[in-house]
């Protein structure tokens, strides 16, 4: 069971990485399997957003340091007052953590590259098809509702076309400023971006049309107020959209070349089917991804 008794028993190797934008910072070290043996875990820990809509200054406050005061201005530090109902961070555990999810979440220099379509059939492809499908295990516990079926949103529980929408991890479920939710496509032949087609054009449009009406009906969120996009290359090849709030703009997977509107691949399967097979696509990688160094060996082969 997970809880604060285990989480102390958390033991620090190192801090691999940390960002002042998202206000978070990830630990990896070590937690006790159910061997007794301790295995690599990852910890990120970051600062909740503020309730906009129940802040009372006087009753939050609990010390308050001047920093410094210079005529109309004023700069201080404080702390706040622990209350259950707004825990002041949220924590992402990944326990047992491979290497791959080590290198995924640490710091790392990013690496720009371009996929002509051989590319992406002589190196891209393996690498899909011998992706481990226990790093999917969580994805197929939520569709088949073995796990987190509570937080579903909306399902479509047709094999072909079907999809369910419910919360990403990454989101507090609090702050609907920086709404984060995922749909999760049922269909297995879509592993990635390359794989879409025009017939998948009322997919999309499904998700798009039941996202914005979720969006609208839990969170007033109006239909504009949604940015959804598909990552390339994605963190795990089970297709997925990402959908968030429009304003929420600190997101680091919204990035040129990474994140694909979703209204623009609509657009661009319209125009040709097969065009995302026939597509250079440039994007960055970490350099410590296993594709960084293929991929960029494989550059001076791209005329």
């Amino acid at each position: 069971m997970i809880d604060i008794t285990f989480l102390k028993s958390f033991q620090l190797t190192e801090v691999i990485n940390d960002d002042a934008t998202s206000h978070s910072i990830t630990l990896l070290g070590t937690l006790p399997a159910a061997d007794g043996a301790r295995e690599s875990a990852i910890v990120i820990i970051q600062k909740t957003a503020f309730d906009a809509n129940n802040l009372d200054l006087p009753a939050v406050l609990n010390t308050v340091q001047l920093l410094e005061h210079n005529d109309i201005y004023a700069w201080l530090v404080a702390t706040l007052t622990p209350h259950e109902s707004h825990p002041d961070v949220k924590i992402n555990l990944i326990f047992p953590a491979t290497a791959t999810h080590i290198a995924k979440y640490s710091r790392q220099k990013l690496l720009v590259v371009r996929e002509t379509p051989a590319l992406f059939e002589r190196i891209v492809r393996p690498y899909i098809n011998a992706f481990p499908a226990s790093r999917t295990e969580w994805v197929r516990n939520i569709l088949s509702h073995e796990k987190e079926a509570h937080k579903i949103l909306y399902e479509d529980p047709s094999d072909e076309s079907g999809f369910l929408i419910m919360p990403d991890m990454k989101w507090d479920l609090r702050t609907s400023s920086a709404l984060y939710l995922m749909a999760l496509i049922r269909n297995p032949s879509i592993a990635c971006l390359r794989d879409l087609r025009a017939s998948h054009i009322p997919l999309l449009q499904n998700v798009r049309r039941e996202a914005k009406r979720v969006a609208k009906e839990r969170w007033d969120i109006p239909e504009n107020g949604l940015r959804m996009f598909i990552h390339y290359q994605p963190s795990y090849y089970h297709f997925h959209i990402h959908i968030v709030n429009a304003n929420f703009t600190g997101l680091a997977g919204q990035s040129v070349g990474q994140a694909h509107l979703l209204d623009d691949v609509i657009s661009l399967l319209s125009l040709d089917s097969d065009i995302f097979a026939k597509m250079t696509l440039g994007y960055s990688l970490g350099e410590r991804h296993a594709l960084a160094a293929p991929m960029l060996a494989a550059q001076a082969d791209i005329t």
